[in-house]
């Protein structure tokens, strides 16, 4: 890195940090994002990436989202965005063609072992994975696997064990 651009790198976080607006901040829509889990994703073009780190939140009672990483560093990248929507109100708001393209059963995913929650107890991590099990995933890849910076490619992968359906199971 030139001396002139980490200069610039170095002016710019001091500035920040030293700024009341980005110092740290209660209630932010940032925090609780605390549910670590890691899984791989197959890609649009059919290659696995990954694992990727996904954290967390509950949003509202039928949806959770997550923050995507290609690791747990401080300065990682991060490439994707996932909802966790409920089956029912993914279900009958989505058609068919839709969800296969780019929707996923949670249940199919955790079922099929590829699906970690390494930072809590086992107990907790079966919990969250029943809990999970009721929801469809979609994934919102923003940062092109190989490129230098997101460039406004949008892909959408799903879970590896991803197979679409010939109907729509909706839950009772």
């Amino acid at each position: 890195m030139s001396k002139k651009r980490l200069f610039f790198v170095s002016i710019t976080t001091a500035a920040l940090a030293a700024n009341p607006v980005f110092a740290k901040n209660t209630n932010t829509p940032a925090d609780g994002f605390n549910i670590h889990i890691v899984a791989p994703h197959r890609h649009e073009d059919g290659t696995v990436h990954g694992p990727y780190h996904h954290y967390c939140k509950s949003i509202k009672r039928e949806i959770m989202q997550c923050m995507i990483f290609t690791s747990t560093e401080p300065n990682a990248e991060l490439v994707e965005v996932e909802y966790f929507i409920d089956k029912k109100l993914a279900r009958n708001n989505v058609r068919l063609e839709q969800w296969n393209k780019h929707f996923h059963d949670h249940k199919e995913e955790i079922a099929s072992g590829r699906v970690k929650i390494p930072d809590v107890p086992p107990k907790k991590a079966r919990q969250l994975s029943k809990a999970a099990a009721k929801t469809d995933g979609i994934i919102f890849h923003l940062w092109p696997v190989d490129s230098k910076i997101p460039n406004g490619t949008v892909m959408f992968p799903t879970a590896v064990s991803h197979k679409p359906v010939g109907k729509l199971e909706i839950p009772d």
